[in-house]
């Protein structure tokens, strides 16, 4: 298993991440996303609660530019099942459970972000906690290889997942220009420590000129009963 706060601390831009996995007690489902921004539009943000889960919103909004790929709820809870997506693909994956799709048949309608020339990734996870168990799926929704005439799309479902493990899916292998697409399966990682000291590792080894917003939840498998952190760069 790879450490998160090296693979954070070693990679100065993976954009945006999604992880899932269980606590080392094994008593909690643990997700975890976060947001970075290299231009003023995507630094110009914040994560606020929103019912149960969490909307991004504009710090100073004077200062929004185009809000079609930087404002979205990346979190959002449909009865046993909590979604999470660096876009507004999470409405799209609500809509679909809600009328009886899976999260895979829900996500055939989307593909990669229209961002020419990077072509960002939709990346999205899916948890499901009822009578005491516990399963995680995440898919990431590619161009082929910064080609946008072909959409790769790839989806990962883990069942009874272990306790300390996770699986760490991210936009970007690393900053460039064309910014390249995260390449192959989402990351073993270990899951180590309780709610607050594993939300201040991640926040504390993302890059603190480019890291914008992380959420962290717990959820305990036995009741589904949730605890959230939420840490904004421009807020103190």
């Amino acid at each position: 298993m790879l450490k998160l706060d090296q693979e954070l601390k070693n990679n100065e831009y993976p954009g945006r991440g999604i992880v899932i996995g269980r606590s080392p007690d094994g008593k909690y489902a643990v997700m975890a996303y976060f947001i970075m921004g290299r231009s003023t539009n995507s630094r110009n943000r914040i994560f606020a609660e929103e019912g149960e889960g969490i909307r991004t919103q504009a710090f100073d909004p004077s200062k929004l530019e185009d809000p079609s790929l930087v404002i979205y709820a990346p979190v959002r809870v449909l009865g046993s099942r909590t979604i999470v997506t660096n876009g507004d693909q999470t409405d799209t994956v609500y809509e679909g459970l809600t009328e009886g799709l899976s999260f895979e048949q829900a996500l055939r309608s989307r593909e990669f972000e229209p961002d020419a020339p990077n072509y960002t990734p939709r990346i999205s996870g899916l948890m499901h906690i009822e009578d005491g168990k516990y399963d995680f799926a995440m898919s990431i929704l590619k161009s082929n290889g910064g080609d946008p005439s072909c959409c790769n799309r790839y989806t990962f479902a883990y069942d009874n997942p272990i306790a300390g493990e996770g699986r760490f899916l991210h936009t970007y292998m690393h900053d460039g220009n064309p910014l390249p697409s995260f390449e192959g399966e989402p990351k073993k990682v270990a899951i180590e420590g309780d709610l607050d000291s594993f939300a201040h590792m991640l926040w504390e080894n993302l890059n603190q000129d480019n890291k914008v917003s992380l959420f962290v939840r717990f959820i305990e498998i036995a009741t589904g009963k949730y605890e959230t952190r939420i840490l904004n760069k421009n807020i103190s």
